[in-house]
């Protein structure tokens, strides 16, 4: 049990993939101009993530190992189109916003190193709980990104006005240099949290 939720947990802040390994941010850059779009891709991510985890790790010892790329990536291609097509069944306004970003979380660095630098080495229940934080984790900083975006740069949470109505709004942050800028200082201050709490650790041992 403790190894399950050690390898969920940390996702969710040591590996956190776009702060930690800087993965995935080419979609961290562009979805996060809102939270609904932002939320929506990363859900999309957590299936993936999961569902590809999870049948790479069940098929580990019939995968020929000359090939193991590619079927790992017909995998990940598959659950991408199960997220694809459901989106356009259920949730087509937000398939619309984030268009081509959906078909490529198949080339998302995230999935595919989870499926071959952990899936598939370790067991099922391993790698659903790695899938799932990483996933969570990813989902988690376009969240952040698309908090600080979307309510400094227009002023509204999930399309919602939330500053006063006479607020202006910073729309250079809505705009790519402004992603860039935003995800510098998410980096920045992940890099001083952690390093205190590597001294207070230190200190304490």
């Amino acid at each position: 049990m403790a190894s399950i939720v050690k390898e969920f947990t940390k996702g969710l802040w040591e590996e956190v993939p776009p702060f930690r390994f800087v993965l995935g941010l080419c979609s961290v850059l562009a979805v996060t101009t809102s939270m609904s779009s932002a939320i929506g891709l990363g859900g999309g991510v957590i299936f993936v993530t999961v569902m590809s985890n999870v049948l790479v790790s069940a098929l580990r010892k019939v995968i020929p190992d000359k090939v193991r790329i590619a079927v790992f990536i017909v995998i990940i291609a598959t659950a991408v189109i199960i997220v694809e097509l459901t989106m356009q069944a259920y949730f087509y306004g937000l398939y619309e916003v984030l268009g081509i970003w959906i078909p490529l979380i198949v080339v998302n660095c995230l999935v595919l190193g989870r499926a071959e630098a952990f899936a598939r080495k370790q067991s099922v229940i391993l790698s659903l709980a790695d899938g799932l934080g990483m996933g969570i984790g990813f989902t988690l900083s376009l969240a952040v990104v698309a908090s600080i975006r979307e309510i400094i740069g227009a002023g509204t949470w999930f399309g919602i006005q939330v500053m006063p109505a006479i607020y202006p709004g910073f729309t250079y942050l809505l705009k790519p240099p402004g992603a860039f800028v935003c995800l510098g200082i998410m980096l920045g201050l992940m890099n001083v949290v952690s390093a205190r709490l590597d001294a207070k650790k230190k200190a304490a041992a």
